[in-house]
Formats: C-alpha cells, structure tokens, sequence
C-alpha cells in the first residue's frame, strides 16, 4: 500500500460496555465476536471492552491487560468486603463502587443517612501503596452520600464536632460537624495525578445536586434528601470556614456531586482534575490506536437512551470513531432513541435484543445467545456488502 492510501479491507473493533444485569463488557465482545465470525469468518476483529467510570471500569481495564488487585475495606454499611482496583505502569484505575457500591448493600437495604466511603479511601490508599502516581478514580453506583468525607478520613483528615469527637459516618452525621482539619491527609497525594472520571456533572447541593438527583436510588425519601442536602451544605461551608482553598467553589463545579458527592471530596482534598470518564477511559484504555486499525467501531450498552447521549460509553466511543471518519453501529438490549438521535450522536444504526425477543426478562436472560444473533444480521448489513 502506497503512503497515503487508505486500506478498504475491513476490520472490527467492538468497543462496548456491559449490558447490566446480564453481560460484562467482556462477555459483550466474546458474543458479538462469535456472531461475527459465523457470517465473516475472515474479517479480523479487535475487542476492546470499556467502561465510563461508573461500575464495570475496573473489568474493563483488567480486560485491556491491567494487573487486577484486590484488598479488604470497609464496606458502605461498617462491615469489610472484598474491592479490586486495577494497575498498570504506575496508573492504577479505581472504582469507588467497588468499595462503597450499592452492591455491597443486602437486597432491599438502603443506608441513605450513614452509609460511608470510608473503604474508598481505603483504597486509594492501596494504590498508593503500591507506588502508583497517576490514580484514575471512576465513581458511580455508590450507595453513599456523604460528601466524601469517609474517603478522605481514611486518608488522614480529621472531621470534629463541636466535643472535638469524630463525627458519625454517613452524609447525615455532617450535620453535626463543627471543625475539618485537612492537613493530615496522605503526603503522597501531593504528589500523584488523580483524575475524576464521571459521567455527572451535577454540583454537590441544591436542586440538581446530589441528595436531590442521586439520593433516591440510594433509598433517601423526600426527608433524607432535605437533611443530606443540609448537612453536605454545611459541610462545604464549614471546609471553607477551615481555610480549605476553593471549598465553596468547588462545591458549585461539575463532578463535584458525582457518586453522592464524593466527587466533592476528590476535588476539594485530592487536588483531583474532573474528566468525563469515558474520555478518561478510553485514553487509559488505549482506543486510539485501536480505532486507527478499524473500519467499523461496535459499541452499545444495555440501554441505549437519553442517558447515553449524555457521556456514556457509547457516545463517547461513537463521537471518537466519528471524528476520525470510522463508521459506527450500536447494539443494545433496549432501544429508546430515535434515528435522527443516533445520528447525532455518531451512531448510523443500533441493533436492540428487544427486537429479537420483545419480552424483558426472556431477553435478559438470553441476552448472550441473542446478542450473537444481531452480531450476524450486523456482519451481514456492514462487512457483506
């Protein structure tokens, strides 16, 4: 090939995130890549899984060649659990969810007032330990909303009440704070990039904060959200009484309520950089070069909605592919977004599992056997033509 031709033999790269409740992003790729193969056996296929912060991120650099590692913490609730981070080269990639997630909560029981991020912070700490100096801290799914400040206990800061005790855990014993003392914090975070990777951008209080956005699916009713949008108000201004630099602006700035404002805490005690996190993934994950050797980009997710279109993965990945000129196609379990939608977002078509099998849970339950089947109709439509 002559410099400056451009190869027509087709390549696949699927680059898509999990379908929740039924698939990882990994398990995505091994289903599309085995529908593929049965029409276009010939056709190479890349797979690179990824993740926009939330929980699957860790999977998704493990499955990018990270080294998975795994530490005991303290759990949302009080009570240790089991969280994985991964490390590669000296950038470790952190899950808050892994440590503080709403998984780790028993079925039906929520902590909206006292659950903690205390084993966030834990596991910071661990990367740390591991001479890791670039931390890319993905948060999402947390079943918290206490502003960070249980992560940023574990890491040396100092939260009083007016008796010069600690103050309880979760966002609802902020109420009580009196004094923040942020100078015992780990010295080695002064010297470590850390990268906020969200798909939120809500500030940490008020009608598009936290409590108010987030808190419900943590299980706050109206009365939770009132007393946590309070006391994380309270919390900012007693960290801007305290001397902390920007703890009031902070407070406004996108990221700073993501994952029950623990956003606000990596901001204003971590010196972190907020970046929406598929950007942050794909660049760790190493999708350009990978996107440089397609032809066709397969991304999707388990919804395809209006959430998409506001930082999720596939958008993120369709918006890329499409400012290189790679052509783009979807698959999904459901569909809510319209052709024009799709479009606009880089996507020239998407393939829902719905469409195979209209019914739910059926279409859950199946969703690996189906998803192999729209893989074929997809190896039809694009690489047979």
């Amino acid at each position: 090939m002559t410099d400056g031709a451009v190869s027509t033999t087709p390549r696949v790269l699927i680059a898509a995130d999990k379908f929740k409740g039924s698939l990882t992003a990994a398990q995505v790729a091994e289903r599309v890549t085995a529908g593929l193969r049965r029409v276009a056996p010939g056709v190479p296929v890349e797979t690179l899984p990824v993740a926009d912060g939330g929980d699957g991120t860790v999977a998704a650099a493990v499955a990018a060649g990270f080294t998975r590692h795994e530490v005991r913490v303290t759990g949302p609730l009080g009570e240790p659990v089991t969280a994985a981070y991964a490390l590669r080269d000296g950038t470790a990639v952190i899950e808050m969810a892994e440590a503080s997630g709403l998984q780790h909560l028993p079925e039906g029981v929520f902590a909206p007032r006292t659950a903690t991020t205390y084993g966030s912070g834990e596991l910071l700490r661990a990367a740390l330990d591991t001479g890791a100096r670039t931390l890319v801290f993905g948060v999402g799914g947390s079943a918290t909303t206490d502003g960070g400040a249980g992560m940023l206990a574990a890491l040396g800061a100092r939260f009083l009440d007016a008796a010069s005790a600690p103050v309880p855990p979760g966002g609802g014993g902020l109420a009580e704070l009196a004094t923040a003392d942020l100078s015992g914090l780990d010295a080695r975070l002064a010297g470590t990039e850390i990268v906020l990777a969200s798909d939120v951008d809500n500030p940490l209080t008020g009608p598009q904060g936290a409590p108010a956005v987030y808190g419900p699916q943590k299980g706050a009713v109206p009365e939770d959200v009132a007393v946590l949008d309070a006391a994380l108000a309270h919390y900012a201004a007693v960290l801007a009484a305290s001397g902390v630099p920007e703890a009031a602006e902070l407070a406004l700035a996108p990221g700073a309520g993501a994952a029950g404002g623990i956003g606000y805490g990596a901001l204003v005690g971590l010196g972190a950089s907020f970046r929406p996190g598929i950007e942050v993934m794909l660049d760790v994950l190493g999708f350009a070069p990978a996107l440089a050797r397609a032809t066709l980009v397969i991304t999707g997710e388990g919804s395809l909605d209006e959430q998409t279109l506001h930082g999720k993965a596939p958008a993120g990945v369709a918006a890329a592919a499409r400012a290189r000129g790679t052509e783009t196609v979807a698959v999904c379990g459901r569909l809510t977004l319209s052709e024009a939608a799709l479009a606009g977002a880089g996507i020239r078509r998407a393939y829902a599992l719905t469409d195979l099998e209209p019914d739910p849970a059926r279409c859950m339950a199946e969703a690996g056997p189906l998803l192999e089947r729209l893989a074929e109709t997809i190896a039809h439509d694009t690489l047979s033509r």
